[in-house]
């Protein structure tokens, strides 16, 4: 299941989205932000019907 969530950019603070996998269960993941092209640290945390984002800078 597929979901769009807008997060902030730890680094340059522009409000972009994100699609996220949900059907993979909890993830841990780095992408670039499509603004500024620091890399953000996704953790996406699912029980299959909550879930949520925190996106925090690759250096904390």
């Amino acid at each position: 299941m597929l979901e769009t969530q807008g997060y902030q950019c730890p680094y340059c603070w522009a409000r972009v989205e994100a699609v996220l996998d949900l059907s993979a269960g909890d993830q841990s993941y780095v992408e670039d932000c499509p603004v500024c092209c620091r890399p953000i640290l996704f953790e996406l945390r699912s029980d299959g019907e909550q879930w949520s984002l925190d996106v925090r800078r690759e250096d904390d």
